[in-house]
């Protein structure tokens, strides 16, 4: 949710321009001046605890990288002459944005889904690690984390596997998005 909301208002602000741009881009400014992990913990102790409020803290946390990324992307697409020869025959705004700038973000956005999937995961195990997270009733890596920790002298293992588990789902992850964009950027295709 975060990547696509950040995607689409980096397209949105690339394409206006302007003082609409300036201003979205000094919001991105604010937000990623907080380190992300403090502002997810700020946001959870201003929410309180829940499966929603993760995904909401997770979503502000994720939307200005996305947001910055694409829209420096987008700002060259803007200036190519399909952008330019569609603005001249008429074409909508909505319809240049969705239709030829949006198509050709679509790698870095996928490498960005994938990238940051694995941040979420971390992100979310430590949440629930420091326990304002997802309540101790549902159960998450970060929370077998923290009641491993609790008993690592007698039984280590209730630290390793779910460590290790968040290791290999991040890495396959990261694996995943870096085969997708191989197979779906074309300047990266070989003959």
């Amino acid at each position: 949710i975060g990547i696509s909301l950040g995607t689409m208002i980096g397209i949105a602000s690339a394409y206006v321009g302007g003082w609409t741009d300036i201003l979205v881009q000094r919001l991105v400014d604010a937000l990623m001046g907080f380190p992300p992990i403090i502002l997810a913990l700020g946001l959870m102790a201003a929410l309180g605890a829940s499966v929603n409020n993760v995904v909401i803290a997770l979503v502000v946390i994720l939307v200005p990288g996305a947001t910055r990324v694409i829209r420096s992307q987008a700002l060259s697409i803007k200036e190519l002459d399909y952008t330019l020869a569609a603005r001249s025959i008429g074409a909508s705004s909505m319809r240049i944005m969705l239709r030829h700038m949006l198509p050709n973000v679509a790698a870095t956005y996928i490498v960005l889904i994938t990238l940051t999937l694995g941040f979420a995961i971390v992100v979310e195990a430590a949440l629930s690690f420091l326990g304002v997270g997802i309540p101790p009733d549902v159960a998450t890596w970060g929370s077998m984390l923290e009641l491993g920790r609790e008993h690592i002298d007698k039984q280590g293992w209730m630290v390793v596997f779910p460590g290790l588990v968040i290791a290999l789902i991040v890495f396959s992850v990261n694996f995943l998005g870096d085969g997708l964009r191989d197979i779906m950027d074309p300047k990266l295709r070989g003959r």
